[in-house]
């Protein structure tokens, strides 16, 4: 029997603000180790913790993205532990009363159906400093810049049943924070991290004992990390012994986990409320208010375009998760009038130059009006498609007026169907050989032709009236 993975993430979010969540010290990168602390920082005797309204603005932002329930009253708890880059003893995070419950992400389905993850809580925490190991010596650094640095910490029901569910997830749920303004989710910078908790079970059979994997920071290293924490647990099931609940750490290059210790639960942490906060209040209205704040997100826009634009719901899924792209395509759209057409050359041809030059839709010079104009002079047989995207692949990058320049290079199509007559009477009577083939029940012989028409008109025949001048004339 084969063994089922059973998978449910931690993920710990850095909120986009300019200071800290309980003091003024500015949140960097890069800035020389220990520069942004303060003594509220380390909890210096005398210094009480502010928490940073922003913070907590974003964080609602998150959880209503998320489908959570916001509640008006939530609280802040120290979490005791002791390590070197943890200057109090303790972190503020929330623990009974967290800021939000309830929520889900949706996953696309290769058959078309979504599949729903659902989220237990969004809570806010501050994030403790960096511990240096990397000095080619014996000791341990400390870097405190990171110490109280705003999080939210987004935990998800075991409802993942693969690693690529797993990247999937996270991919999505890195989409919607950047989209609603609350992190700028740079895995890079460790602002979007990841715990895994992980069980395998047989089919059918009741949850088994989870490992939690610490700190991934990459979608790859989450899928890795997981294939390699599952094949662990089944080999150790399949000879016989059990798993030992111990928090993970994970090596790239030997694929493989490691225990950094054991067996730990809440108990361990001795949660109690902080007594220099009080609880958190938030009116319902204030809630609201945020809520209809919100920008559209990529969900609700692919449902949109297939039901008011007719888009192809394999396209809009492709666009809609693009803010910036998304926002280019239907003003092309709107200025051609047929979002479908746009959306092609958008996912060909667009999407195919950013590519290959690395690039974002924001570095691109044409105007969308542009280019939407671009692609009706196609639609229209203005132009061909051929020289259209030749044009393209240059006023990407320059900008500029394709109908001027279409007119200025005479890359118009050819449209006189007495010219057309005349050219393909021409070719004809020049390839007698593959006539004849045609003849003969050869039918590439007619791709021949038109190939010959094309280069005698410079690409600018329309090839659909091409293909049925020859084919009436070598019928006839």
């Amino acid at each position: 029997m084969s063994w089922e993975v059973v998978i449910g993430l931690e993920v710990h979010c850095q909120l986009r603000t300019r200071s800290k969540l309980f003091s003024p010290s500015p949140v960097s990168f890069g800035e020389g180790p220990n520069h942004s602390v303060t003594p509220l920082d380390l909890a210096l005797p005398g210094t009480l913790p502010v928490l940073n309204g922003h913070a907590v603005e974003l964080a609602i932002r998150a959880a209503l993205a998320t489908h959570c329930t916001v509640h008006e009253r939530s609280s802040f708890a120290r979490k005791n532990y002791f390590y070197p880059d943890l200057p109090k003893g303790y972190q503020i995070s929330q623990y009974e009363e967290p800021l939000a419950t309830g929520g889900y992400l949706e996953l696309d389905s290769p058959g078309g159906e979504s599949r729903r993850v659902r989220l237990t809580r969004i809570h806010m925490e501050e994030d403790a400093g960096k511990s240096i190991h990397d000095g080619g010596g014996t000791d341990t650094l400390i870097d405190l810049n990171r110490a109280g640095v705003p999080l939210i910490e987004i935990v998800s029901e075991p409802d993942l049943r693969s690693a690529s569910d797993a990247a999937e997830y996270l991919r999505k749920l890195r989409e919607i924070v950047r989209a609603v303004g609350a992190s700028d989710a740079d895995m890079e910078k460790g602002q979007f991290r990841c715990d895994a908790n992980v069980s395998i079970r047989r089919p059918g059979a009741k949850l088994g004992t989870r490992t939690e994997i610490k700190n991934l920071n990459s979608f790859r290293f989450v899928e890795a990390a997981i294939h390699s924490e599952a094949r662990r647990q089944a080999q150790v099931l399949e000879r016989g012994g059990a798993i030992v609940q111990a928090t993970l750490g994970y090596e790239p290059d030997q694929d493989r986990t490691f225990v950094m210790r054991t067996k730990e639960n809440a108990d361990d942490y001795r949660y109690f409320p902080d007594p220099d906060l009080i609880p958190l209040l938030i009116a319902a209205t204030r809630i609201e208010a945020i809520r209809a704040s919100l920008p559209e997100l990529s969900e609700a826009r692919a449902r949109r375009y297939v039901a008011q634009l007719a888009l192809a719901p394999s396209d809009a899924a492709l666009i809609a998760p693009n803010a910036a792209l998304s926002a280019w395509f239907e003003a092309a759209a709107k200025t051609h009038g047929g979002a479908q057409s746009v959306a092609n050359w958008v996912l060909r041809d667009v999407l195919g130059a950013l590519k290959e030059r690395g690039a974002e839709i924001e570095q691109v010079k044409l105007a969308p009006a542009a280019f939407g104009a671009l692609v009706k002079l196609v639609d229209n047989g203005v132009v061909t498609v051929k020289s259209a995207r030749g044009l393209l692949a240059e006023l990407l990058w320059t900008g500029g007026d394709p109908a001027a320049l279409i007119a200025e290079r005479g890359l118009a199509a050819v449209s006189d169907s007495g010219a057309l007559e005349a050219v393909a009477g021409e070719v004809i009577a020049a390839n007698a050989k593959a006539v004849a083939a045609f003849r003969a029940g050869d039918a590439k012989s007619l791709n021949f032709l038109m190939g010959q028409v094309m280069a005698r008109t410079q690409g600018k025949a329309d090839p659909a009236a091409v293909r049925q001048i020859l084919s009436r004339k070598l019928e006839g």
